[in-house]
Order: structure tokens, then sequence, then C-alpha cells
């Protein structure tokens, strides 16, 4: 909160490397900080999110996902760690999810194709790409930069979503910090900005139609022009203004 976010997101990841393991039930916030802070800037409390990644070596772990599990809808984000060039094409077409990661710690094991991103676009499904990785160690730089550099040639900056899975405080980086970051990355100002804004935000949308199996709908209001303005002014009202 006091490097300018007012959302946040509490992540609990099941690798079944280390063990089965079953989906629980997440952590309140309000159990880990009895008293939220305020955002720096404003009266507002932050918010803070809970959020389940499974990361996925092989196609039976997927069906963690598919069940019917209860505990499953009381997170807000849903993301899938894929292994492996056949599990990341089924979490873009068939998964519902909110987030695909891409690994940036280590050379990519197949190349991105540009069907099963396009699909996962359409679904509204978010790519997200890690920062803390490439501040830790150089080998790891070069590795987060060209995985997202093969990433953007087929997505073209469409759908990114720019996080850090920081783990301690001085892990992280204010969001001007991080989209000078997706510069590097291969995306454009625009789309660097809205990896830490408003495609972070489409994706806690995405999470409540996910929650609510309803649609979410919110409006912005977009500024008339001023030739539209002037069509719509009455003819007295548009010769007081010509004088």
């Amino acid at each position: 909160f006091s490097v300018g976010y007012s959302v946040v997101a509490l992540n609990h990841v099941i690798d079944f490397k280390e063990k089965k393991q079953e989906i629980v039930k997440p952590v309140s916030p309000l159990e880990l900080i009895p008293s939220l802070p305020i955002v720096q800037g404003t009266s507002k409390r932050i918010k803070v999110l809970t959020r389940l990644t499974l990361v996925v070596s092989d196609p039976s772990h997927c069906n963690l996902l598919r069940s019917t599990s209860a505990n499953i809808r009381l997170y807000d984000i849903i993301a899938v760690f894929p292994k492996t060039e056949k599990l990341f094409h089924i979490a873009c077409t068939t998964l519902d999810v909110d987030l695909v990661c891409i690994n940036v710690t280590e050379k990519l094991p197949f190349y991105f194709r540009r069907p099963p991103v396009n699909m996962a676009i359409d679904r509204g499904i978010y790519f997200e790409l890690l920062y803390t990785p490439a501040i830790k160690d150089s080998t790891m730089r070069r590795y987060t930069i060209s995985n997202a550099i093969s990433l953007m040639q087929i997505c073209k900056g469409k759908n990114i979503v720019i996080s850090s899975a920081a783990e301690r405080p001085l892990e992280l980086r204010g969001p001007y910090d991080v989209s000078n970051l997706g510069l590097l990355f291969g995306l454009s100002e625009s789309e660097a900005k809205a990896a830490v804004s408003t495609n972070c935000r489409a994706t806690m949308l995405h999470g409540e139609t996910r929650k609510s199996a309803c649609g979410i709908v919110y409006t912005v209001k977009k500024p008339r022009k001023v030739e539209e303005e002037e069509t719509t002014l009455p003819a007295c009202k548009k010769a007081k203004t010509q004088a």
C-alpha cells in the first residue's frame, strides 16, 4: 500500500511435485492482518483478495480445477501454471481460470502458438508475467525477458498482467517501476500501463463472473466531443454561443 497499490492478492500455491494436495478454504485476510492499513493518499483501506495457483505437470492435475469443489468458488482469482505445451493448450482452451502463468525462471520447453493464445484472449483469460525473478538474478532476468518477448510476438501485448509474487517487502516495486519493466518485456507504453492497472481490474471482474456464474457489467462515462455537443444544442443556445 505504501508503494501505490490499493488491491493485493494472497496467493495459495498447490504443487503436485511436493505432495498430493487438496484445495482448502482460503485464509481470511483479517486472520493475518486484523486491521487493514489505509492506502497512501486516500481514506480507503487496502483490499485483499484470495488467489489459488495450481501448478500442473500432468493432465490429471487439471481434474482438480474441473471438480465442483465448493472451496474453489471461495477464491477471488484462480490461476494455473502449465509446465508443458499440452497443458498450456488445455489451460487456454478449456479450463475455467482467470490467469495462465508464464514460466520466467527457466527456458520454456515449448513455443507459444497462436490458436490457444487467441482462444484464451477470446475467453477473457489473462497471461501473468512475474517481475521479482528478474530483479533477483541476472540469469532469470534473461529468461524473463526472452520468454516474455516470445509471448508478445503471439499475443501482440494483449491480456498481459505483470505481478510480483513477492515474499518479502523489499521485492515489491511501485506500479510506475513495473510498467517501465514492461517495456523490457516487449510491451508498448500503453500496454505496460494496462498490465498493472486495467488488465488487473479485468482479471478481478473475470473472477467475479466465474464465482457468480453471471455476467458482471460496469460502465464508463465517455466524454463527448465538441462537435457532438454543438449538434445537440437547441437553436437558441447555438445562436448565443456563436454570438
